[in-house]
């Protein structure tokens, strides 16, 4: 589902802390601040960075149900779900095939992030649908938007980021992928759902003392350019050197458009889970070893 190691989650999270939009976040909070107890699915989690980043700002008690199908990514989210009133459960799936056992208990909120350019027009269609059947709020953060800023600027620059662009539209698990049109694809599709929307840019800035993570994202970058064949490799080696080059000057910074969005249903059936939540006396925390985020 992600491909992404451990490594690379953890350098990008703290640059994903601070681009996280924070009217959607204080949108997302507002609509749980009556709820005792929230029982939240996390779609793609990964290490489970979303956990670490919303947990604290719900002043409910969370169940948190982090779902992926990298057991080795849930296995490295273990000791990071001790967090104070969150219980943790994982469950390995894959949500191409299995969508559906993802969400078959109840559930007050659906959250995600860096997940929806990866995925494509149809699954997230049947994802609308299914969400908008139950009246489940969603809240899906830092969907690649097809922007990129890169200073200094060099001649090579626009044919780089046009096949960066062409690269993340292609089949990333899930079909043809949505790639920088998936934040306006999700908004426009929940908003004929019926959802109130709530959305605004989470941009990186990648500044010239983060050395390590402009390198990766530009060898990424790179990579992805040769692949679509719009490149060629010794074009792209010439751009990257020269980037590098920058990097080593302390003259390189890259900003990389995202876009933040919480959806949800004006009218929800979940309303009178937050009365039904007051009765609830304990969260008990479940961890599968292995398999928890």
């Amino acid at each position: 589902m992600s491909g992404f190691s451990a490594t690379w989650l953890a350098l990008r999270e703290p640059h994903d802390v601070r681009a996280r939009n924070v009217e959607v976040l204080a949108a997302v909070t507002a609509s749980f601040k009556q709820h005792h107890t929230i029982h939240i699915a996390d779609l793609a989690c990964g290490t489970g960075s979303t956990m670490r980043a919303l947990s604290p700002l719900l002043a409910a008690r969370q169940e948190w149900r982090l779902v992926d199908n990298d057991i080795a990514l849930l296995s490295e989210a273990d000791a990071t779900t001790s967090l104070e009133r969150v219980a943790a459960t994982a469950v390995a799936l894959d949500l191409n095939r299995s969508l559906d056992g993802a969400l078959e208990r109840p559930i007050d909120l659906v959250t995600a992030s860096a997940l929806l350019d990866l995925v494509s027009e149809t699954w997230l269609e049947r994802l609308a649908a299914m969400l908008a059947a139950r009246s489940i709020p969603f809240y899906a953060a830092l969907s690649y938007d097809g922007r990129i800023e890169l200073t200094p600027s060099d001649s090579c620059d626009a044919a780089i980021i046009a096949a960066v662009n062409a690269h993340q539209r292609t089949d990333k698990g899930f079909g043809p992928a949505l790639g920088p049109s998936a934040a306006i694809f999700a908004i426009t599709h929940f908003q004929s759902h019926g959802y109130s929307l709530v959305h605004g840019n989470s941009d990186w800035f990648i500044g010239s003392t983060d050395c390590e993570m402009q390198l990766e994202v530009l060898s990424g970058w790179a990579g992805a350019a040769v692949d679509t064949g719009k490149l060629t490799a010794a074009d792209t080696d010439a751009w990257l050197m020269r980037r590098k080059g920058a990097i080593a000057a302390g003259l390189s910074s890259i900003r990389v458009g995202h876009v933040d969005v919480f959806a949800s249903p004006i009218r929800t059936r979940w309303a009178d889970r937050s009365q039904s939540n007051k009765t609830s006396s304990s969260i008990r925390c479940t961890r599968v070893g292995g398999r928890n985020a």
